[in-house]
């Protein structure tokens, strides 16, 4: 018989070309978290969330769905029904980045309080297992910084045992870790107590119509903390060897 010139391909091939493109595809990276995290609006308004910036990072072909939201903790997030709305949403390959504890340390907020060893530990245990149920890949991110220097001038930390929580778990479970707790106290420290203030929200009064009045606010991002927030994290991405790492833009 002749041959046509049209070559047909076994069954068993076309799986394996289609399964290699599926394998392919970019994931999606899910962020959950607090105020220092979110998407801010951008009229009128210089506060940015880290995970606003962390998009300039990569090509147009990863997705970044930045679920995290101001004023939410480990308790609050899961009781909201937002995590369960991620996880709803997650598919196998996928990134979720955690940082909370801001305020799951506000014990006086029985609505967001979560106790370091306890509900906060819980919390985190929860997201790590449910995402790999899904076959989605969880990151832990440590509390970043909040800019805090006393009379003397030496900076001190406010976040007592919640980093060391995520740290023991990141270690037990064998999560990858960005440590945004240590790297961001190294960058605050290393640009000192002045000049940290252009990491955070120390805005003169009549710049801004959301803010006549100025304001001096040490834990929330400028665009500019924000993106060097942001770089902390992809550095820790690419230390941690993930294959995310394959979709930044490189320089």
């Amino acid at each position: 018989m002749r041959n046509s010139g049209i070559r047909v391909w076994p069954a068993f091939s076309l799986l394996f070309i289609l399964l290699s493109c599926m394998n392919d595809q970019p994931p999606v990276v899910y962020l959950i978290g607090d105020s220092t995290v979110a998407d801010k609006p951008v009229e009128g308004n210089p506060e940015r969330g880290w995970g606003q910036l962390l998009p300039q990072f990569f090509t147009a072909s990863v997705k970044i769905r930045n679920h995290a939201v101001n004023g939410r903790s480990t308790r609050s997030f899961i009781d909201e029904g937002r995590w369960d709305a991620v996880l709803d949403s997650l598919s196998s390959g996928d990134y979720v980045f955690v940082q909370f504890g801001h305020n799951d340390q506000k014990d006086y907020d029985t609505t967001r309080y979560a106790a370091p060893h306890g509900a906060y530990n819980k919390n985190l245990i929860r997201f790590i297992n449910e995402s790999r149920m899904k076959d989605a890949r969880p990151v832990l991110v440590t509390p970043v910084m909040r800019r805090r220097f006393d009379e003397k001038g030496q900076f001190y930390d406010t976040h007592g045992e919640y980093p060391d929580v995520v740290r023991e778990l990141a270690d037990s479970l064998q999560v990858p870790l960005v440590d945004l707790h240590q790297s961001s106290r190294k960058l605050i420290e290393e640009m000192g107590e002045e000049d940290s203030k252009k990491i955070f929200l120390w805005i003169g009064p009549g710049l801004y119509a959301r803010l006549p009045e100025g304001k001096e606010d040490n834990t929330h991002f400028s665009e500019y903390g924000a993106t060097q927030i942001a770089g902390l994290v992809v550095r820790d991405i690419i230390g941690n060897d993930l294959k995310l790492k394959n979709y930044l833009i490189t320089p």
